[in-house]
């Protein structure tokens, strides 16, 4: 583990290392290259090592910004940036942060799922990550202490089962929580020098990647049922023994397991899954936007959702939540909804539903009245045609699925239909901005999963709101953090869409209808939710701090900043 540490002298910072020479150029959170000043440099014994020009950050962010852009595919743009931030991670984050709204969707969504697919053909050493693998499972507390960093305040881990619209990638999903503790990092200002990301290596049943030669995985079907929850009871024991306050993300995992898992373990480590909840999050509060343009309530609102899966139900389950804020019962909140996945329309009927999809089974003596070709799969169409829905959700990872007869059904009957096709990467997208906006005229109301364009209709450019769960994650994350949160409630998950509904609000310009802020307020929006999660941390009793100890500059003292600190030689 690196030897480094912080301190304030006369309210200034100022960072204490032994590291010296190469050995301090090849730490990338140490590391300043050209911007070390001549005293460090004769101080740590870098004199000869680097050339003798000293450059502030913005001269070596304009130079990095300018090799960025040589670059011509997405692919190899997104590559930079990774060799970057392993060799410098400082200026890395400086760099994105500088050019947000550009570098975000190389860096993530949607060109991250382009990277995981690579993974073994493009191996990249992933900086500060760590490989759990099954047949390691009985080492897992000595491949822990392999980190990088002594102190941890946050694990994004996946098993690579369900990587965005991709399905199962195996060991290269590891692009994921690396990825996703950047826009920790950036948005949400948690230190990357208190964070780890963890790869769980059981196996894949993705055969273009299991039979390939240069597959870096372990070549085995994927664990499943009780030696896959021995396995995870065994991970998270030896977490709750290194890190017994930790934030742990689950992230990407199938439906059947992102469900039980975060049931399993949510109160006994502060636990968070983001395709669940964090997606619930910012749909909601994109809803509640929607809902403010078009003066609806949900009591009048007629929900279809294509997607019976983790992302699907933890959305509907927060809309929930609001709906029973709002007067509504938790039974008459589940019948706002009509549920679909791969079969069609869940009914009581259906086989092979899950708990968690019980509530939201229609009764199959609704449907007497409808006119379908087959009861035993009642298509989206059909159940488009009959339920006259006012609002259509997609989780599907159906790329096309809202076709043109489908919404253009749905914009006889509803003045503003609200319609958000979720599904990552785009070309998994239910249906493009463009085409909605064209199938009804312009009066969609559109978030979508990944990144688009604004649309240019009627002589107007409509800009398109993603529902990027980077709007909710570090907020949340720098709320638990600072609080030292023992549970993430779904209080605080509702307080968290509710600040985002309202943060939308004041950062719009007059007349736009987006119903999400552009992704470069997101390090705004982060300082409101991760206030809005610790006032409901108190409340709930999930932390030891009071109320009157919940203040900006609580959170100040926990957020990170990618700049340069004055060195000084640890003696």
């Amino acid at each position: 583990m690196q030897s480094y540490s912080v301190h304030i002298e006369n309210q200034k910072k100022y960072l204490e290392t032994s590291l010296t020479g190469r050995d301090l150029l090849r730490t990338p959170h140490l590391n300043k290259d050209t911007a070390f000043t001549a005293e460090e440099r004769k101080d740590f014994a870098l004199q000869g090592l680097l050339p003798n020009r000293i450059e502030s950050m913005q001269e070596q962010v304009e130079r990095a910004y300018k090799q960025y852009k040589s670059y011509e595919s997405a692919l190899q743009k997104n590559i930079f940036l990774h060799d970057l931030r392993s060799h410098n991670a400082t200026l890395f984050y400086r760099l994105v942060l500088d050019h947000i709204e550009e570098i975000i969707p190389i860096l993530y969504t949607p060109i991250v799922g382009d990277a995981v697919k690579a993974y073994s053909k493009e191996y990249r050493y992933p900086y500060n990550a760590l490989y759990i693998s099954y047949p390691d499972r009985d080492n897992i507390t000595e491949i822990l202490r392999q980190r990088d960093f002594q102190d941890i305040d946050l694990i994004v881990v996946t098993d690579g089962e369900r990587i965005l619209g991709l399905g199962d990638q195996g060991v290269g999903g590891v692009h994921i929580p690396v990825a996703k503790l950047m826009l920790y990092s950036l948005f949400g200002g948690t230190d990357p020098m208190r964070t780890l990301p963890i790869v769980l290596d059981v196996g894949t049943n993705n055969k273009e990647h299991s039979s390939a030669p240069e597959y870096l995985g372990w070549r085995h079907p994927r664990v499943n049922g009780q030696e896959y929850n021995l396995f995870i009871d065994q991970v998270i024991a030896a977490v709750k023994k290194e890190f017994p306050k930790v934030f742990f993300h689950w992230e990407d995992f199938g439906r059947d397991n992102a469900i039980l898992n975060l049931a399993r373990f949510r109160d006994k480590l502060c636990s968070f899954n983001d395709d669940i909840q964090g997606t619930a999050v910012i749909t909601l509060a994109a809803l509640l936007s929607a809902l403010k343009i078009t003066q609806g309530s949900w009591k009048e609102q007629r929900i279809v959702s294509v997607g019976g899966g983790s992302a699907g139900l933890g959305i509907a389950a927060l809309m929930c939540v609001d709906m029973v804020k709002n007067g509504l019962t938790l039974k008459d909140a589940q019948k706002c909804f009509w549920m679909l996945n791969i079969d069609g329309l869940l009914t009581t009927e259906s086989a092979n539903t899950i708990p968690s999809q019980q509530p939201y089974l229609r009764e199959a003596s609704e449907l007497n009245s409808w006119q379908i070709a087959d009861k035993g799969h009642i298509t989206l169409a059909e159940v488009v045609k009959n339920v006259k829905p006012t609002i259509l959700i997609g989780t599907s990872g159906a790329g096309g699925i809202f076709t043109e007869e489908i919404v253009k059904e749905m914009a006889k009957h509803t003045a503003r239909p609200i319609i958000f096709p979720l599904s990552n990467p785009t070309a998994n997208c239910e249906a493009t901005p463009e085409n909605l906006i064209k199938w009804t005229n312009g009066s969609v109301l559109i978030a979508t999963g990944s990144p688009f364009q604004p649309v240019n209709h009627a002589g107007k450019q409509i800009r398109i709101a993603q529902c990027n769960n980077a709007f909710a994650f570090p907020g949340i994350g720098l709320g638990v953090i600072a609080t030292k949160a023992t549970k993430v409630s779904d209080a605080m998950l509702w307080q968290a869409a509710k600040t985002i509904g309202d943060a939308t609000i004041k950062l719009l310009p007059p007349r736009e209808e987006a119903l999400l802020p552009r992704i470069n307020k997101a390090p705004d929006v982060a300082i409101e939710v991760a206030l809005a999660v610790a006032n409901q941390a108190v409340k709930e009793q999930f932390t030891a701090l009071k109320a009157d100890e919940i203040t900006k500059e609580l959170l100040e003292k926990h957020i990170w900043r990618p700049e340069y600190l004055p060195y000084r030689k640890k003696r």
